[in-house]
């Protein structure tokens, strides 16, 4: 993912959630709808969780140091999980509670026409930045389905964007039922149910969040493609003659540290090893510009040893 492309994303659906968050704090001031006040709170949750992956993004960029030698790229890891938290615990946990008081307590709506063109207000909104996030992933996501684009992408910030879009966009929708069946019926535990089911989808949302971002936080290895790429432009078939084993790690969205252990000639000299891995590494950014981090190991390749299949009580690749 573009930097340029997320951060664009990223602003279009702060000013969205920001705009709406008072609109919807208005709204409920007048009318009193659980519904509103929901909303209203997860639009702040929205927006503050916009401002971290905006200080993640920026605290991403600054410069290797003795402490930290690979950099700080996982920072955008570590504030996409830290959205989720919010979304779980503002957004989510707080609808289910005012639901569950709504419901044991309900109330007829005041001035039903404030939560009413409040909430198609949002649902523009809403809809603007989520066009703008689909438009932005579109341009990265290739042949992949929507799901594949958020399982595999290693730049948090559109995945989040476009759940937290497409999630405002359904609890705008329930938000509606709520406060619809409210004044058809007269009762307001519709309002209450409304605000319930939007707790949960956050909830959902936020778990869906938190696992891809673990993964990501853990280490997730490059995409196949470029892992197919690399294992291609390491091999010059003369001084490097096939890859022993090779383990890559995204240190951050956009860097990549490649391991791997390569096959030499056993009369080959150091000076030429030295010069073939130069060669090699050289291959590898140009193939794979994110790798940025490589370290090459070279061995002598035995058909007998890698017969026997690698030891799981061994470091990857060692004899």
């Amino acid at each position: 993912m573009s930097a340029s492309g997320g951060t664009k994303a990223i602003v279009a659906a702060l000013g969205a959630n920001l705009a709406i968050a008072a609109a919807k704090f208005v709204a409920f001031a007048f009318s009193g709808s659980s519904s509103m006040l929901a909303e209203g709170v997860h639009s702040i949750a929205d927006s503050g969780n916009q401002g971290l992956l905006l200080l993640g993004g920026k605290k991403a960029k600054r410069a290797a140091t003795e402490e930290h030698p690979f950099g700080y790229g996982r920072e955008r890891y570590i504030y996409g999980f830290l959205v989720s938290i919010v979304l779980f615990t503002i957004g989510g946990v707080f609808a289910l509670y005012e639901g569950y008081e709504k419901i044991h307590e309900p109330h007829p709506l005041e001035a039903w026409y404030w939560p009413i063109g409040v909430l198609v207000f949002a649902v523009i909104a809403e809809g603007f930045s989520f066009r703008t996030a689909i438009k932005e992933s579109n341009e990265l996501r290739g042949k992949q389905t929507w799901v594949q684009f958020v399982r595999r992408a290693k730049a948090p910030e559109l995945p989040v964007v476009l759940l937290e879009d497409f999630g405002a966009l359904v609890g705008l929708v329930l938000a509606l039922g709520g406060v619809g069946l409210t004044l058809l019926t007269g009762n307001g535990i519709w309002d209450g149910i409304g605000t319930m089911c939007i707790g949960a989808l956050l909830v959902l949302i936020a778990l869906v969040l938190a696992a891809e971002t673990k993964s990501l936080l853990l280490g997730e290895a490059a995409g196949p493609e470029q892992v197919a790429m690399i294992r291609a432009a390491v091999v010059d078939g003369d001084v490097v003659t096939r890859v022993i084993h090779m383990r890559t790690l995204h240190l951050g969205p956009e860097e990549l540290l490649v391991a791997a252990k390569i096959a030499v000639r056993h009369d080959d000299t150091a000076v030429q090893i030295a010069d073939a891995i130069n060669a090699a590494e050289a291959r590898i950014r140009e193939a794979v510009p994110i790798a940025r981090v490589i370290y090459l190991e070279p061995d002598i390749y035995h058909e007998a040893t890698a017969a026997k299949g690698p030891d799981p009580t061994k470091t990857p690749g060692n004899h």
